[in-house]
C-alpha cells in the first residue's frame, strides 16, 4: 500500500479527535478524543518510518504510547476523584479544581 493512504487515514483520525475535544463536554469523551489524536500521530510516525526504511519513527511512536499511557492514568485518576466529590465530569464546571 502507498504511504498516502496511511497519511489520509491519520489525518481523518486526527480531525475526528480534534472535533471530539472541541465539541464534547464530558471529560471522559474528551480524553478519548485526545487518545485518538495521539494514535493518529503514531500512525503518521509509523508510515514515515516505513517509507524511509529506518526505526526512528517506530521509536517516536513508542514514546508517544508511553506518554499517552501516563496521561490516561493521571487523567482518569483526576476524573474519578472529581466524580466522587462533585458527582459530575463535565468540563464546563471550571470551579471544580479550585481549592
Amino acid at each position: 500500500m502507498n504511504v498516502s493512504v496511511y497519511l489520509i487515514l491519520a489525518s481523518v483520525l486526527f480531525v475526528i479527535g480534534a472535533v471530539t475535544v472541541l465539541v464534547r463536554r464530558n471529560s471522559i469523551v474528551v480524553f478519548m478524543g485526545v487518545e485518538l489524536m495521539l494514535n493518529a500521530a503514531n500512525l503518521t510516525f509509523l508510515a514515515f518510518s516505513r517509507m524511509w526504511g529506518d526505526f526512528d519513527g517506530q521509536l517516536a511512536a513508542f514514546f508517544v504510547m508511553v506518554v499517552a499511557a501516563a496521561e490516561v492514568v493521571v487523567g482518569l485518576a483526576i476524573i474519578v476523584s472529581l466524580f466522587r466529590t462533585r458527582r459530575t465530569v463535565s468540563v464546563d464546571d471550571e470551579n471544580l479544581l479550585r481549592g
